[in-house]
């Protein structure tokens, strides 16, 4: 069965993220406490609700413990996303994830039981700040304070090399995840497989790394310190 989801507070970030989720064939409902939100998201959700989410009663009525998780999404009423997050998680909702305005405001969080705290603008201006200092990566994830997943385009300096000549986790420390080359995209490549012009590669490894391997890549750094 299809995961089930509800968004709380239809801002900027939270129509956003439901009605991309509704466009991938979700199952999603919309919630907020003013009618021009609503009804902005009556054509962006499965369903589109006006509701106070700060009211216990309200938000059972609406069975929304029976959705599989629970996006509070609230702009900058701080008070009503922690009062929000008490009452989802009082109700039994199986995964809870909050948009945190601030460090602060995320430890109440997660001291008050929300499964996932995420931080919309600190997370983004630290994606753009990666892309400017290092223009080939394309996206990253971080798992882990230095350690990141990472896709990097590849530099002119390695096209027509294959992985055994690179040799990149003895080389560098990093490990090739999968390689997208002509919007295809290969799993746990081969040693053999020979870089093209325009790939993609997915990597894994401390961000020190990666950029060593991006200048690398890129004819930066002809001599290596291994």
């Amino acid at each position: 069965m299809a995961t089930q989801f509800a968004v709380i507070g239809l801002g900027r970030f939270g129509s956003s993220l439901a009605g991309t989720l509704y466009e991938m064939g979700y199952e999603v409902l919309g919630i907020d406490s003013k009618e021009e939100k609503v009804q902005e998201m009556v054509n962006r959700a499965t369903h589109v609700l006006q509701v106070d989410s700060t009211d216990e009663v309200a938000l059972k009525t609406i069975g929304i413990r029976n959705f599989d998780v629970v996006i509070v999404a609230i702009g900058e009423d701080i008070q009503s996303s922690i009062l929000t997050t008490l009452i989802l998680k009082d109700l039994g909702v199986p995964r809870i994830v909050v948009k945190a305005q601030n460090e602060l405001h995320g430890k109440v969080l997660e001291k008050i039981g929300a499964d996932k705290i995420i931080y919309p603008e600190r997370d983004m201006g630290i994606r753009v700040v990666h892309q400017l200092i290092t223009p080939n990566i394309l996206d990253y994830i971080e798992l882990a304070p230095n350690y990141n997943i990472v896709e990097i385009a590849i530099g002119p300096d390695i096209v027509g090399k294959t992985l055994l000549e690179l040799d990149i986790r003895a080389k560098f420390g990093l490990n090739v995840m999968a390689i997208k080359s002509n919007e295809q995209l290969k799993i746990a490549p081969q040693a053999n497989d020979q870089f093209q012009e325009g790939d993609i590669l997915v990597l894994v490894g401390h961000i020190d790394d990666i950029k060593r391997f991006e200048e690398y890549s890129n004819g930066k750094k002809k001599k290596l310190k291994i």
